[in-house]
């Protein structure tokens, strides 16, 4: 029977194996809800432990850990800790830090080096650390997805989705998604600019999530980490069975 790692986030829920060297396996990947984990559940073995980071609301985490704890032997669900696994996080109250964050910058301080740890997804977030494993803090922000969309739902002629990044479009929907777009590369840039001069030294851009491929053909300088809040969630997994005492 094996531990599974489960990201429970606002829009999609992600899973994999953790393997016997306390890596990532396969990554799957299904849209929201407890309901899709039950249509693709038979994909899923029965397991020993199920490793439960979620963002979601209470009542749809509530579905999932039932959801899990009907095919594995213990569910756990992940907390954010102030110091765990060399991370010192920046937030006097750790639990009103987002546990994908927290997950992510376990995983970028596993990696070396100081990072700036950019997520894509229904939020923009973005995080420094530095080389020592100590947050100083981020931003949060709205997404290009959901700039898009909330444009649409106060004007309805404008498209929700759609067109390409120009520097100057000449359509409606390119100038949106190149003004939302354009809007997430300028706050990463910036962040990339104060955390080279708060460190003193240039931090590695890593970018994770489901909106983070629009964004790479424009910042060529990241690093693409598409499991990065998985492998927070495996680090989480070995500093929690550490030899104590």
């Amino acid at each position: 029977m094996s531990d599974w790692l489960f990201d429970l986030g606002n829009s999609r829920f992600k899973a994999a194996p953790l393997r016997d060297d306390g890596q990532v396996g396969a990554v799957r990947v299904w849209a929201h809800g407890a309901e899709r984990l039950e249509q693709g559940g038979a994909a899923l073995p029965d397991g020993a432990t199920a490793w439960l980071a979620s963002v979601a609301s209470p009542a749809l985490t509530a579905q999932v850990v039932d959801a899990l704890a009907a095919r594995f032997a213990r569910v756990e669900l992940i907390r954010v800790e102030a110091e765990c696994a060399g991370v010192r996080i920046a937030y006097a109250d750790p639990a009103r830090f987002g546990v994908d964050r927290f997950l992510a910058l376990l995983a970028a301080h596993a990696l070396g080096g100081p990072a700036l740890v950019v997520g894509v997804g229904t939020a923009l977030t973005i995080d420094l650390l530095d080389a020592s494993g100590r947050h100083h803090g981020g931003r949060i922000a709205a997404s290009p997805t959901v700039m898009r969309q909330a444009l649409q739902a106060r004007a309805a002629q404008l498209p929700a989705s759609g067109g390409r990044y120009s520097e100057f479009a000449d359509d409606t929907a390119d100038a949106l998604a190149s003004g939302c777009d354009g809007a997430a590369v300028a706050l990463v840039e910036r962040s990339l600019d104060q955390g080279r001069r708060l460190l003193g030294t240039q931090p590695v851009l890593l970018l994770h999530g489901g909106g983070a491929p629009d964004l790479l053909p424009l910042l060529p300088q990241a690093h693409p980490q598409p499991t990065l809040v998985l492998d927070g969630l495996a680090a989480w997994t070995r500093w929690a069975r550490r030899p104590r005492g």
